[in-house]
């Protein structure tokens, strides 16, 4: 029996590389639908990063290919990376490793700089809530990133690099295998010094702030036949962190100790023509133990173990109808050198979606049933209709639901921390209508939205609580053509986020973001540059400090001076801008928040990374 089309699409579900079919990849999209689907029929607005894209940017890190996306803005303020997407918070984004949460059970933050860039192969960004169909923390979006697979051969590959702040990166891999088999391995070790984050210079905080990361991966698929494969994906990150601990009245030496790994399997079976069937089982770890601190009570051992098994069913009723129903489980447990009233959980969930595509117009209907022995039960819903345009554009009216559960620390943690057991996930809307046209090979989107959060979980008179509402009113568009040679994309973002109890913006948004990006190809050469620009934002919940707003200029270039060997060079922020995207107060007296005691943390200046990759033929 040979594979139909829907057997082919499905087989490119996370964590499966499906070998007749790899160089479709780019045109097709996964997480927006948990299956394989052209891009250009997902409901879901979307970026896709591939393996090229991450080469031809010259991306070191996640964060730094994500700032190109609209609607994401990503920072560090004392060395803690943390990400807003459409306007939510951190922890309203759900993040995934082929197929895998990894956000931390107790902060809900996944550390998107811990993962090591030269294991990735393709990154997914689904802009918009999509509980209906992964659950609780998907309120702004998914961020889906899937690692390297193995190719025909013996392919190994080389990658070195050394810059500023005494930043050295050493990766080795090797993709491997037949036609039934494939294998990628992967290592690497990167280290840097950094940059004083804090510039007060106080105490110990005065130190560079640097970073030590040594990834493994290892990824198999095999085919059994044309009906069943088979495969696994191990993802390992470990290291240490040093950031500045600029609210200590005793500025020590902090550092996170971190671990971040991700273990998962697949059977996937075409079990008839019009019925495909998956199973995955998975394992995730975070780690993060923090010593160094002046304080003894910021020294701390954080570890979330979660467990997790799903079952996907998809149906082909007919040519126009598809149905994809399934199972999820995952448990959560706590291991801490604090002492939490719970310290494990579990979740289950079943959910069902259906959608059609016809001629005049599609449609798209799902609800998800979340069970979750913490806080109980949660219905989540998405509906959307398309209706295309001639042959090129395409309009899509789209509702969606998302909630975040709370943590362990907002139910359990210590009583200094202020848990209420009784806390409700936030919970939120979305209405967005999309557009979508390709003229003269010219790729244009657009989209337009509102978020209504509700039951948002912050500090109240004396501990969490559901206490405040949130609106967010927003634009996106973006570009891509070839123009005058130059391979071009732009992305922006116009968004209002406001708290709807205070009337006041958000903290820590900025309200219009801007992205530009031009790459070309002179024969072997290649050279690129990158604007990244950014509007001001208030770094109070009461609007009473601003931040200015920055632009950032890049500069990138490459040589192939052989077949395997090829030189490339950046200069990230060419002009040295200064800016901040948080601030800190230093305790200093009677007076904790004394303006004048108010700082802004650095932000990288000028820095460059030069860098060779060979690849040997075997």
């Amino acid at each position: 029996m040979k594979l139909s089309r829907l057997a082919l699409a499905v087989a490119l579900l996370p964590g499966v590389q499906v070998f007749a079919a790899e160089q479709e990849l780019p045109s097709m999209l996964i997480t927006s639908a948990r299956q394989a689907e052209p891009r250009a029929q997902a409901t879901a607005a979307n970026t896709v990063f591939t393996r090229a894209d991450i080469e031809r940017l010259q991306a070191r890190s996640v964060p730094e290919l994500l700032r190109r996306v609209p609607g994401v803005q990503v920072s560090s303020p004392g060395g803690v990376a943390s990400l807003s997407l459409r306007g939510t918070g951190t922890a309203q984004t759900l993040v995934l490793v082929d197929g895998q949460r990894i956000a931390s059970a107790t902060s809900g933050f996944a550390r998107l700089d811990y993962l090591a860039i030269d294991n990735i192969e393709r990154v997914e960004v689904i802009r918009g809530p999509r509980s209906s169909l992964y659950g609780a923390d998907a309120i702004g979006g998914v961020i889906q990133i899937f690692t390297r697979g193995g190719k025909t051969g013996i392919n190994p590959e080389v990658p070195l690099a050394a810059g500023s702040d005494q930043t050295f990166q050493r990766s080795l891999s090797l993709a491997a295998g037949t036609e039934q088999t494939r294998v990628h391995l992967g290592a690497s070790l990167d280290e840097r010094d950094g940059f004083d984050i804090t510039r007060d210079n106080r105490g110990a905080d005065r130190d560079n702030d640097g970073q030590r990361n040594k990834a493994l991966h290892l990824k198999l698929d095999h085919q059994f036949d044309a009906n069943w494969k088979a495969g696994l994906s191990l993802n390992d990150q470990r290291g240490k962190n040093e950031y500045d601990d600029a609210n200590d009245f005793e500025p020590g030496t902090p550092q996170d100790e971190f671990r971040v790994s991700s273990y998962s399997g697949y059977l996937d079976g075409q079990l008839t023509d019009m019925w495909n069937s998956r199973l995955e089982l998975g394992r995730s770890f975070d780690r993060n133990h923090a010593v160094g601190a002046g304080s003894a009570w910021n020294n701390t051992l954080l570890e979330t173990t979660r467990h997790s098994a799903a079952w996907i069913n998809r149906l082909q009723l007919s040519e126009r109808h598809q149905l994809s129903v399934g199972g999820d489980w995952y448990e959560d447990q706590l291991d801490s050198a604090t002492i939490f009233q719970e310290d494990s959980r579990d979740n289950s969930a079943f959910f069902a979606q259906h959608s059609f595509q016809g001629e005049r117009f599609g449609t798209e209907l799902g609800l998800r049933h979340d069970d979750n022995q913490q806080f109980g039960s949660h219905n989540s819903w998405n509906a959307a209709v398309s209706l295309p345009v001639g042959e090129s554009q395409r309009w899509i009216l789209s509702y969606g639901e998302g909630f975040r559960a709370p943590t362990f620390s907002d139910l359990y943690g210590p009583p200094l921390w202020g848990p209420n057991p009784d806390l409700k996930p936030e919970t939120s809307k979305t209405y967005e209508l999309q557009w979508r046209a390709e003229f003269d090979e010219t790729q244009l989107e657009a989209a337009l939205y509102r978020t209504d959060v509700e039951d948002m979980i912050a500090w109240g008179e004396n501990r969490m609580g559901n206490v405040s509402q949130a609106r967010i009113n927003g634009f996106e568009a973006s570009a891509a053509r070839e123009l005058l040679g130059w391979q071009a994309s732009l992305g922006v973002s116009i968004i209002d986020p406001r708290d709807r109890d205070s009337g006041h913006t958000l903290a820590r948004r900025a309200k219009r973001t801007l992205s530009i990006d031009l790459d070309r190809t002179f024969g072997t050469l290649s050279a690129g540059a990158g604007w990244h620009v950014s509007s001001a934002r208030y770094d109070t919940i009461a609007n009473t400090r601003e931040l200015s707003g920055y632009g950032v200029f890049d500069l990138r270039a490459g040589w192939q001076s052989h077949p395997e060997l090829r030189w490339e060079a950046k200069v990230n922020n060419l002009f040295d801008r200064d800016y901040a995207l948080a601030t800190y107060n230093r305790p200093d007296g009677t007076n904790w928040w004394d303006p004048s005691q108010n700082y802004g943390y650095r932000e990288a200046g000028r820095t460059a990374l030069f860098a060779v990759t060979w690849t040997p033929s075997l």
